[in-house]
């Protein structure tokens, strides 16, 4: 038997460890899935030295970027990302990869049509996988943030230029379960039908920013997709013999 998991923080409403379970169960493997909910990255060589079954595990918020001084070999991938949200081990060694970055751009380039501008609302580790897929399917981007610094916008500045950026993803965790009714302070105002407004967070699966995005008859999406994409890949990463 084999164990994987996910580190994070909080993890009460986490969609990984049901997956993987149902997963399991489905395909007859007798593998485990646990949530380790670490008060401080320091905290991972108390569950590696707890769990020496442990073959790979996923990372969320706030671990994606703090885990990168732990891990022996870092992918292309993650290392054009900047921040990890998988990783496996082998014979003692961690290495690291990033498959919300391919998660997202599988999700997304089908609904892309001619758009080549976009805005990335927040800026911590899910908005660099967010950035590096949106260059690597052609667009630009700018970031947007409360506290703009390095050339991002404000969230006025934003809502007053939508109309050039007709691609817009919550990268925030503004309006997930339990604080639904949250959401990035972007006016909408000036979104079109033209617009793909795409918010990463999948609970609940119409956050306020869909709603709004809706109502407006734009296209959008929320981020379910996405993390089926990434947890498939990050399967395929563990079970592959090879350090892909």
């Amino acid at each position: 038997m084999a164990q994987f998991g996910l580190i994070g923080r909080s993890l009460k409403h986490s969609f990984s460890k049901s997956y993987f379970t149902k997963k399991f169960t489905e395909e007859g493997l007798p593998h485990s899935y646990e949530n380790f909910e670490l008060s401080s990255i320091e905290e991972l060589g108390e569950v590696l030295d707890n769990y020496p079954d442990l073959k790979g595990f996923n990372v969320t918020t706030p671990y994606k970027e703090e885990i990168l001084p732990f891990l022996d070999y870092l992918d292309p991938d993650a290392q054009k990302v900047g921040a990890v949200n998988t990783v496996k081990l082998t014979k003692g060694k961690l290495y690291g990869y990033n498959t919300d970055f391919y998660g997202f751009v599988h999700s997304i380039r089908h609904l892309l049509n001619k758009r080549k501008q976009a805005l990335i609302l927040g800026t911590g580790g899910a908005s660099k996988a967010v950035a590096a897929g949106l260059t690597h399917l052609g667009l630009t981007h700018r970031f947007v943030s409360r506290t703009p610094k390095n050339g991002a916008l404000s969230y006025e500045e934003a809502s007053e230029w939508l109309e050039a950026f007709q691609v817009v993803v919550n990268a925030t965790p503004l309006g997930m379960y339990p604080n639904v009714d949250e959401k990035p302070p972007l006016s909408l105002e000036r979104m079109t039908e033209n617009h793909l407004i795409y918010d990463l967070i999948y609970n609940p699966a119409y956050t306020v920013l869909l709603k709004e995005a809706k109502a407006r008859n734009g296209v959008y999406k929320n981020g379910l997709d996405m993390l089926k994409f990434q947890a498939e890949r990050a399967w395929e990463i563990w079970t592959s013999e090879q350090n892909v």
